[in-house]
């Protein structure tokens, strides 16, 4: 998604200009262009005249926020104890080869991010990988190529 000073300051001037604004700015950012504009970080520290550092601090303190730029669809591969003896890491490493991506990475077209994530608390389902809000259990390294070649 392409970032635009306009849509920035659309974002900026919903909230006043005060400092306890920041951490919701960032999560408009986010919701809007799938990560937090380096550019938009910039003009929320001229506005509200406080260091850029503490933008960026806020920035990477939160999980939920990515500097980065994320995917359209967000994959998480469970990685906890009961995902792991049933063969996550090969779903994981299916993904990575199936879609040239690195876990915790984005592939080129942002489509996906691909995220290995301690546990989703789906262990009946073990293994298991969950795309956006959408869990696929008992999840198969020869399969989950064609499950997520759905979400495209």
């Amino acid at each position: 998604m392409d970032v635009t000073i306009a849509k920035v300051d659309e974002i900026i001037g919903r909230y006043g200009k005060t400092e306890e604004s920041i951490l919701a700015v960032l999560q408009d950012f986010q919701r809007e262009f799938r990560y937090v504009p380096e550019e938009g970080m910039k003009r929320l520290a001229g506005v509200l005249d406080v260091p850029e550092s503490r933008i960026y601090a806020m920035g990477t303190f939160y999980k939920a926020l990515s500097l980065e730029p994320r995917g359209k669809h967000t994959v998480k591969v469970c990685m906890g104890t009961a995902c792991h003896l049933k063969g996550a890491n090969q779903i994981l490493e299916a993904i990575e080869r199936g879609f040239s991506v690195k876990r915790n990475h984005t592939t080129k077209d942002k489509n996906f991010t691909v995220e290995s994530v301690n546990c989703v608390g789906a262990c009946a389902m073990a293994p298991v990988i969950v795309v956006d809000e959408d869990y696929h259990g008992h999840a198969r390294s020869s399969k989950v190529v064609d499950i997520l070649k759905k979400y495209n």
